[in-house]
């Protein structure tokens, strides 16, 4: 018996998660285990009404299981950001999820804008940490004599510039990337032993000849880390040299481990050469504690309840949901449905089916139920 709380969250996320729960029933009842799924209700309807986006009791209910699934978050009422950072980023941090796991894999029967490249060709993960870099939130904004402590920006503004913030510059805004040893070398670690069950062979992501103080510390603790896996080839790229890389020779690529800000805009490369956000799943891991899997795509609010959405990344990330809990013949058994499901044309529109959001999802529940 697994206890999995889920999040519907808004928009089309209810409808996705709801069949993902099917084929994720279906997986069980095959493989003989069962879920006891709780539903939580966080998301943009009770921010309006309540004004609440994570609460207490949320936190420590949350904390009682294992594995959240997680529909999308964001509201067209809602100003950009707060339903973000106060609810997914937020749940991130408190359950410090510090890997971000992204398989960059192309399904059988999928096209991607890479010409001539196969299935056998675009197969890799991504390992992105999660809960450092410029997303801790340090920084500010702000115009010329207001009265606030400017002692960070002045000092910065100065050694750039040789102005002072105060008498020359009308407006001025900085962020502040944080990198820290051990956060450095505990996503590491993961990549290195997911490199090591796969094909042996990590690539390390930084921009350590411009930014060298906090890419140059992930670089060296990389190095460090190398040393305990004599087994698995390393490499290192530059940011801007991967996303060439991606689109050139993806089939060079088995494991790539990335910091914070690079290792979301990469993934989102990777979601493209994939086929697209609607085939992109995404796991949010904390190996000793409570982990959260979702599609990465955003909550879609037009197309909420029409049954149009496309709940193949919902579904493929239960895929890695069961794979955390260590179901893995019921994981693979889900990439399988969802590639006979592509294969029979029981799709989407966004693929150039005819399928509802239901439809597809009771298919792949179906194939997965019956071994197919």
């Amino acid at each position: 018996m697994y206890r999995i709380a889920s999040i519907g969250g808004d928009g089309i996320g209810p409808e996705i998660v709801s069949e993902g729960k099917k084929v994720l029933d279906a997986a069980g009842e095959r493989f003989d285990f069962e879920i006891e799924w709780t539903d939580f209700d966080i998301g943009a309807d009770r921010y309006l009404s309540r004004g609440d986006l994570l609460t207490e009791n949320d936190l420590e209910g949350l904390s009682e299981y294992k594995a959240i699934y997680f529909g999308a978050i964001g509201d067209e009422r809602v100003r950009p950001g707060i339903l973000e950072k106060g609810i997914l980023l937020a749940l991130r941090f408190y359950f410090d999820q510090y890997v971000n796991l992204r398989p960059i894999k192309l399904l059988k029967g999928v096209e991607t804008p890479l010409a001539g490249k196969k299935p056998a060709d675009i197969d890799f993960v991504v390992v992105r940490e999660n809960t450092e870099d410029f997303y801790v939130g340090i920084g500010s904004r702000f115009k010329k004599h207001q009265k606030i402590d400017l002692t960070i920006a002045r000092e910065l503004y100065y050694a750039k510039f040789g102005l002072d913030v105060e008498s020359d510059a009308e407006e001025i805004a900085y962020q502040i990337g944080v990198v820290t040893r051990e956060g450095t070398r505990r996503v590491q670690e993961y990549a290195f032993e997911l490199a090591r069950n796969r094909k042996k062979k990590l690539t390390s992501v930084d921009k350590a000849n411009v930014l060298s103080d906090v890419y140059g510390l992930w670089r060296d603790v990389f190095t460090e880390t190398a040393r305990s896996y004599p087994d698995v080839t390393t490499e290192f790229n530059f940011v801007d040299a991967i996303t060439m890389w991606f689109v050139k020779n993806p089939e060079w690529f088995d494991v790539v481990v990335t910091p914070n800000m690079f290792g979301d805009i990469i993934t989102d490369l990777g979601a493209m050469i994939q086929g697209g956000l609607g085939l992109a799943p995404g796991g949010n891991i904390n190996p000793k504690g409570t982990s959260m899997f979702e599609p990465i795509h955003g909550s879609a609010p037009k197309y909420k309840g029409m049954d149009v959405a496309n709940p193949i990344a919902t579904i493929w990330a239960g895929s890695l949901l069961l794979d955390h809990l260590g179901e893995h013949e019921a994981a693979a058994s889900i990439i399988s449905a969802i590639e006979k499901s592509i294969r029979d044309g029981v799709v989407t529109k966004d693929m150039g089916g005819l399928a509802g959001t239901s439809k597809a999802g009771s298919y792949i529940a179906g194939c997965v139920k019956n071994g197919e």
